[in-house]
């Protein structure tokens, strides 16, 4: 009689976490006007990218996009926010929204705001990063896109990144984070680049960051019990 012994099971691989996608965007080597313009984030050359780059629409026509300037965070803030449309034809449903956060308004190192606690109503009156994320999530239809554009800044000599914080307050608003674009404030040129900062940029930031995050909208039963 053959006799068979069991076979030792194999403990399952451990699944490597994905990374988030990366992108560099570089300005086009004849680009006239490389680099943003003071007291805005990202150059027009990058913001075009973003509409062609960001389009869901079957025509693949650049998609409408609301630009919003985000200069304070203090009470009243929306009244103060100017806003700029792109669009091609007549405007259609806002599905793209994208909203620059000048190093000089974003919250301290010291000072960064919690977004983890739930209130009554949500974002409903607060001020602040917290309460602007609940409104933007309430004017984007389901799977739009926020686009927040946002570069690091040098607080006593030490360059601090912004990211963690914001990301964190818009995933407790309901968003969902999609993908992370570095826009590089430098010129090609040959086989190098030619270092072209903001000049209302901190010594040493050469790129500015555009984060690309989806709303999300629960619906049917579950949306009732939200």
């Amino acid at each position: 009689m053959r006799t068979t012994s069991p076979r030792t099971p194999h403990a399952p691989r451990p699944r490597a976490t994905r990374p988030l996608p990366t992108t560099i965007w570089l300005p086009a080597p004849d680009e006239p006007q490389a680099t943003p313009t003071p007291g805005t984030v990202l150059p027009e050359w990058a913001i075009e990218r973003a509409r062609t780059v960001f389009t869901t629409r079957a025509d693949q026509r650049p998609a409408p996009l609301l630009k919003i300037s985000v200069r304070d965070t203090e009470p009243g803030m929306d009244a103060r926010i100017p806003v700029l449309t792109y669009t091609d034809g007549a405007p259609s449903r806002l599905s793209l929204l994208l909203a620059e956060l000048h190093p000089d308004v974003l919250p301290a190192p010291t000072n960064v705001p919690a977004c983890g606690g739930v209130s009554e109503m949500p974002g409903a009156m607060e001020d602040g990063w917290p309460g602007f994320f609940y409104r933007a999530h309430r004017l984007l239809p389901a799977d739009g896109l926020l686009l927040l554009a946002t570069r690091q800044r040098r607080d006593e000599d030490i360059l601090t990144d912004p990211l963690g914080s914001l990301i964190a307050c818009a995933r407790t608003a309901g968003f969902r984070y999609l993908q992370h674009v570095i826009v590089a404030h430098a010129h090609p040129a040959d086989d190098r680049l030619i270092p072209t900062p903001p000049t209302d940029a901190s010594p040493g930031v050469a790129h500015s960051d555009l984060i690309a995050l989806a709303a999300i909208h629960h619906t049917g039963a579950e949306g009732a019990r939200s």
